[in-house]
């Protein structure tokens, strides 16, 4: 496995990564219309290329196939944090976790912060991440639960 900074022209791939990360593990914590609201299957394009730009994206690519990206802001917080469902369970998630850890340690970063769904935060916890707050945040007319959580950093 490779863990290398997204390539300008790879945004649509990644958007198939979150549709598939959403619908394909998140359905057990998620009713359908949740998750149709935040992983719609249109989409626009353009504002998708621009935030993945702007998030300076770091993706896991497996024999010649992404299957997940992340990102890590200036301030310490991660905006997206995706595995592709063909790909969960085969340590892809804890590689790019690790990987996050080391830039922040090089960034100087001692406190990480991510906004995350039902579905991944045991995993979170398992790398200990804890809650912070307990939300229900409204995408397209839909509520969907999720959670604050940090980590301290050493």
């Amino acid at each position: 496995m490779q863990i290398r900074p997204y390539r300008r022209g790879e945004e649509a791939l990644l958007r198939a990564i979150f549709h598939s990360s959403v619908h394909g593990l998140a359905s057990r914590d998620y009713t359908g219309e949740q998750l149709r609201a935040w992983a719609p299957e249109e989409y626009d394009a353009a504002l998708w290329a621009q935030r993945m730009r702007a998030n300076q994206s770091w993706v896991a690519e497996l024999d010649g196939q992404l299957a997940a990206f992340t990102d890590l802001q200036p301030s310490g917080y991660i905006d997206m944090f995706f595995v592709a469902a063909p790909y969960a369970g085969r340590g892809i998630g804890q590689a790019l976790l690790q990987h996050l850890f080391g830039l922040a340690s090089e960034r100087r970063i001692a406190v990480l912060r991510s906004d995350v769904s039902l579905t991944a935060e045991p995993f979170f916890t398992r790398h200990g991440f804890s809650v912070e707050t307990r939300n229900q945040v409204a995408v397209r007319g839909e509520l969907l639960a999720n959670a604050t959580m940090r980590k301290l950093l050493t």
